[in-house]
């Protein structure tokens, strides 16, 4: 039995990024509409009854003013739009608008995608660089093992794979979807990045498997981690586990490691999240970006030490979050590195903070034992324009003492600056 659909109001019709034919229930809303909007594509794929008004989209404003007309004036609408228009779609602005609607998804881009991919989705992050900033769904990719991006010119495979070289990833682009010219392919950041891609395309970034041999379907479809990293339907969610963990759960050499109490302020400070790039500088332990990845960060851990480098590796692993680590020491190591959102430097003198207020994050935070370097930092980023904040932690943790009894020992105290650009 075909399903019926309400003719009053405006319906918003998806047509499949597959090619399929539109939704049954189409062709009597159709029938009875006296307004029909949609993209001149959309309005040549389905047959609008002669005495509609037709709007072919550009500018969205002088659509939405008819839909309201046409609402007020109890005149049925139809909205025509690719695949699921509630998936980064049509929908939100219409809503915005106050439309009442009804939708009728279609297989989004996005699904269709990971179909001819043959891949699960369920534990994907699905966001968009179309109309916006691209740079967190960059980020995103860096994060996160399993990224669909639906990409704009110039916001594309080809400037996303620039931004992916140095990150162990692949890439499926899939171009020209529901018609005789798609194409799925394979490529490499770097190969992405000198290709041209067709537009529309969606681009899927996937981790490299962790097992020699495997392919990064195998490593997707596992349903566990995908290259060390976490993987669950949940992928940015906050960590079960919470964070501020303590010192035990991090491999780390002679206690050179942000202390729980100290790295809770940190974190918190350096605000991590899904979308974000945060360098940890003088990463010791790794401790600090570990917990940023751990809340949907993407992070890069700069370290001159390479035994520090492998406690990092290991530890990323232990917690199944990936952490690009740059090997070299600050501020050199800093010089082609991509723009952070937020930077800890957490060692190195005043030039490394200097080379880091060069590069004009949002935030910047860092971490001080000897009070005499506490002035020129101050200095340093408000004379950058930076407001400062800063406080001194001490904590004294429980300790037992013989006969069952308790005592409190001292931690190091550490002052703990926070430098936010206006």
């Amino acid at each position: 039995m075909t399903p019926t659909i309400p003719v009053s109001g405006v319906t918003v019709v998806g047509l499949d990024a597959g090619g399929a034919p539109p939704h049954p229930a189409l062709t009597p809303v159709l029938a009875a509409a006296g307004l029909v909007v949609g993209a001149a594509r959309h309005l040549a794929a389905v047959p609008v009854p002669p005495g509609a008004d037709t709007i072919a989209l550009g500018p969205l404003d002088p659509a939405l003013r008819r839909l309201a007309e046409a609402v007020a004036a109890g005149v049925p609408a139809v909205v025509l739009a690719s695949g699921d228009p509630g998936l980064f779609g049509i929908v939100r602005r219409l809503r915005t608008a106050g439309l009442p609607l009804r939708v009728v998804p279609a297989v989004s881009s996005v699904a269709a995608a990971f179909a001819r991919a043959g891949l699960p989705w369920d534990g994907a992050a699905v966001v968009t660089a179309h109309g916006r900033d691209p740079r967190p769904a960059l980020n995103a990719c860096r994060a996160l093992p399993l990224v669909a991006v639906l990409t704009a010119p110039g916001a594309g495979a080809a400037e996303l794979g620039a931004g992916l070289i140095g990150w162990s990833r692949r890439l499926l682009v899939a171009e020209h979807l529901g018609t005789d010219a798609e194409r799925i392919r394979a490529v490499t950041p770097e190969r992405a990045a000198v290709e041209t891609w067709a537009d529309p395309h969606v681009l899927l970034s996937l981790a490299d498997a962790v097992s020699a041999g495997a392919t990064p379907a195998d490593a997707v479809a596992d349903g566990g981690t995908a290259g060390g990293m976490r993987f669950d339907n949940q992928p940015a969610a906050a960590p079960a586990g919470g964070w501020a963990l303590p010192e035990t759960r991090y491999v780390h050499r002679d206690s050179m490691i942000t202390k729980s109490e100290v790295r809770a302020l940190v974190v918190a400070r350096l605000r991590p999240r899904l979308g974000r790039l945060i360098w940890d500088v003088g990463a010791g332990s790794g401790s600090v970006g570990i917990e940023c990845a751990l809340l949907g960060a993407a992070v890069l851990a700069v370290e001159p030490d390479p035994a520090a480098g492998a406690s990092i590796r290991a530890n990323a692993t232990a917690h199944g979050v990936h952490v690009r680590l740059v090997p070299g020491r600050a501020p050199a190591a800093l010089a082609d590195l991509p723009e952070p959102d937020s930077v800890f430097v957490g060692g190195g003198g005043v030039d490394v903070l200097a080379a880091v207020v060069a590069r004009r994050p949002e935030r910047v935070v860092l971490t001080l034992a000897a009070l005499d370097r506490i002035a020129p930092a101050v200095g340093l980023l408000r004379a950058a324009g930076y407001t400062v904040e800063g406080s001194q932690l001490s904590a004294a943790r429980l300790a037992d003492l013989p006969g069952g009894s308790l005592r409190l020992a001292a931690t190091n105290p550490v002052v703990v600056l926070t430098g936010e650009r206006p």
